[in-house]
Formats: structure tokens, C-alpha cells, sequence
């Protein structure tokens, strides 16, 4: 069985863009007919970047997997990571390797017909424990696209309802940021100071739901690396009461020792490592400054470096939470990684993987009372469905500012 051909595709997401505005998938095939599946989960990362990650699939492809056998995974995808990263990994790149390693899974897992969990040594369970952003699931289920997350802010009344709603379809966990996210784009860049006003905004948002839950699911509070260390420890002393299951990037991941420091001086457990990838997480580890891991399979390195952060994170009672922004493969990948690791905490859900993910995909999840259920499947156990990737095709080209 040897590869033959790599195909990128770029899907727009319909409002309200829940995992994202676009996903960024690949189709690898071999010359005897299977065919897996990957996925480039980077944040904003490729945004504006749509051709380039055509162009770098293609090459990638021909430099490092054309006429390779696809069972040969861990040694392709330590070449690739040797040869495009020269050792020194960033979130781009190892997007783009992440994709072709879970596609390589997919196509391992379809040639042995047995799911990717059995080939990485067998089962812990067969469901999977999921949380969700905030969102309003009655309008979700109505086919409404105004996003509830843009009324997070403000001290918004009607949240502590949404979160009990959440938690009466069957969610243990929920998360949001308390704090406005400012981008790439908008002054002031992080990390930045908080304001009193934010403070105060943050802190009575998650006395709402906490008083509208009780203790029925934990709450995760989620920055996105925005504010500097000081004010991620004035914000944890806020927070406290409330008995959140974690403070997610206090700052961002990239100084260690600075979020070490938070870590030592709040009882809230720290999480970090969307942005993360390879190697980065073992200085963490070591320095006890993340408690729940997130790699997301489509950055992070896909299955194979996945596999191995989970190694490295119960060697220091460290446990996974994966992150999951983006579309069904890194769903799907994730739910393969969580079934056969002893040290799996819960998983990112986009509400509980439907919706926009039912047209795209031709065998939908089964999310059952706040997990989503294994499939029996081989390989990832989903695959898409081209001709609905061809009608959401994103639309592309250079693009300069002005």
C-alpha cells in the first residue's frame, strides 16, 4: 500500500460559526482505494493564509509522503517533523503536520479494519466525557445564527438560565471567557492589564452560573493567554469562590516560569496547550505549571505526538482535557486518543458535535447524556462527504491590507 495523492480542502462554516469561520482538511489516498482523513486546527492561524496551506499540503505531500507506505506513521511523521520544523516546532507547521499524521491514523486504522484506539493498545472506555461553550441550545436548535457568546459580556442577564439548560441536556462541564477576546487586531495587544470594570464583570458572570448550577457541572474559565500574570493572580483571587475546574492560559504558554508562578499561587488548576505542540509541553510538566493538558490533534503533532504528551502528562499526574476547535476529524481524533489513555479528564465538544457537523460528515456522532459515544468504526471512524466540502468551499486568494 503506498500514498499517492494529497488533497486539501477549505470549508466556510455557516453562521453562527461555531468551531470557527473555516476548517482546513486533507484526504490522503493510497493505490489500493482507502482513503484517510486529517485536520489543521490552529486558532486564527491559517486565516488569510488559504493558499499557502494548498501550497504546503501539496509540497509536503510530495517531499515527505508520496510513495510511502501509510503504516509506516511514526517515522513518517518524525520525518516530517525533522525536516519542516527543523526541530524547533511552531503552531503553523505542526498544523499542517498534524493533518497528515491523523490522516496517516485513519488510513492505519482502515487497512487493520479496527478503530485507531485499538492500535494504540486497546480501550480505558467507551465514553467520552464532554463540555461545550456557553451557548443558547434551544436557539442552536433552531436554526438560529445569532451567537449567545457575543452577550457573555456586560454582566448579561439570562446567562445562570443558559448554563442550567446546558446542564439539563446532560453537560458536566461549561466554559467561557469572562473576559472580552480582543484578537490579533485590536488594541491593547496581549497580555494586558485588566480593568476593574472587568474584573468585576468576570467575577459576577461566573457568580451567576455557579448560583444557577449549583454543583451539578464544573465551570472552566478559558482567557486565551490575554492578560499579563498579574492580573491572571488578582483574577484567580476573584474566582476562587466560585470552584472553577481550571483557569485556562493565565498568560500566554510561551514563559513557563511566569505561569509556573501563577500556578503556586492560586487553588484554581491551570490548563493550557491549544497553541501547543511537540516537545513545548514537557517544560510545563516539569516545572508544575499545567495540571489538565489540551494538545489539539490538529496542531499539536496529530495522533503520534498526541500519544506521547499523554505519556509525558501521567509521568507527572498531569491529566488530558484535548481541545477541540475546528471541525469532526480533530473530534473524531480526539475521541480516538481519550479512549485508550489511562489519565483522560474531558474533551472539548462544538455543543455536542452536531449541527453543521451532521451535513458534512456521513456517519454523525452520538452524543448520549454529556459524552459523546465511541465508534466501533475503523480507523477515526467518521469520513466526510466531498460533495457537501465542495459547496462550502471557501472562497480564497491573496489578500493585502490596504
Amino acid at each position: 500500500m503506498k500514498l499517492v495523492s494529497a488533497t486539501p480542502y477549505i470549508v466556510k462554516t455557516p453562521k453562527p460559526h461555531l468551531g470557527g469561520h473555516k476548517w482546513f482538511f486533507v484526504k490522503l489516498e493510497t493505490d489500493n482505494g482507502l482513503v484517510g482523513w486529517g485536520e489543521c486546527a490552529v486558532l486564527w492561524s491559517m486565516m488569510g493564509m488559504e493558499d499557502t496551506f494548498e501550497a504546503i499540503v501539496k509540497d509536503a505531500f510530495e517531499r515527505y509522503l508520496l510513495d510511502e507506505t501509510p503504516i509506516d506513521r511514526q517515522m513518517l511523521t518524525k520525518r516530517m517533523y525533522g525536516g519542516m520544523t527543523a526541530e524547533n516546532p511552531g503552531l503553523f507547521t505542526a498544523g499542517v503536520i498534524s493533518a497528515f499524521d491523523v490522516a496517516l491514523w485513519d488510513l492505519a486504522g482502515k487497512f487493520f479494519e479496527v478503530p485507531i484506539c485499538d492500535l494504540l493498545g486497546g480501550r480505558f472506555r467507551d465514553r467520552i466525557r464532554t463540555y461545550t461553550y456557553i451557548y443558547d441550545p434551544d436557539a442552536l436548535e433552531a436554526g438560529d445564527t445569532d451567537d449567545f457568546a457575543d452577550r457573555w459580556l456586560g454582566g448579561i442577564d439570562g446567562i445562570g438560565e443558559v448554563a442550567k439548560k446546558l446542564v439539563d441536556r446532560g453537560f458536566t462541564g461549561l466554559k467561557l471567557d469572562p473576559i472580552e477576546f480582543h484578537g490579533t487586531s485590536t488594541l491593547p495587544l496581549p497580555p494586558y492589564e485588566l480593568s476593574m470594570e472587568q474584573y468585576d464583570t468576570a467575577a459576577r458572570t461566573i457568580e451567576a452560573i455557579r448560583t444557577a448550577i449549583g454543583n451539578q457541572a464544573d465551570i472552566l474559565i478559558g482567557t486565551h493567554g490575554q492578560t499579563t500574570p498579574s492580573s491572571a493572580r488578582r483574577l484567580a483571587t476573584l474566582l476562587e469562590p466560585y470552584h472553577p475546574l481550571w483557569l485556562e492560559e493565565p498568560c500566554p504558554p510561551e514563559n513557563v516560569s511566569e505561569m509556573a508562578r501563577i500556578a503556586q499561587s492560586t487553588t484554581i488548576p491551570i490548563a493550557t496547550g491549544e497553541r501547543l505542540a511537540f516537545n513545548d509541553f514537557q517544560p510545563l510538566f516539569a516545572a508544575g505549571a499545567c495540571h489538565f493538558a489540551q494538545p489539539d490533534l490538529g496542531g499539536c503533532g496529530g495522533m503520534t505526538a498526541a500519544r506521547e504528551i499523554a505519556s509525558m502528562a501521567e509521568a507527572h499526574y498531569v491529566l488530558m482535557a484535548p481541545h477541540v476547535w475546528g471541525g469532526p476529524i480533530i473530534t473524531a481524533a480526539a475521541l480516538q486518543l481519550d479512549a485508550a489513555i489511562p489519565n483522560f479528564l474531558i474533551q472539548e465538544s462544538i455543543y455536542t458535535s452536531n449541527l453543521f457537523f451532521d451535513e458534512i460528515v456521513e456517519e454523525p456522532f452520538v452524543w448520549d447524556d454529556g459524552d459523546l459515544l465511541l465508534p466501533d468504526r475503523p480507523g477515526l471512524g467518521i469520513n466526510l462527504v466531498e460533495e457537501k466540502l465542495l459547496e462550502h468551499k471557501a472562497r480564497h486568494g491573496l489578500r493585502r491590507r490596504s
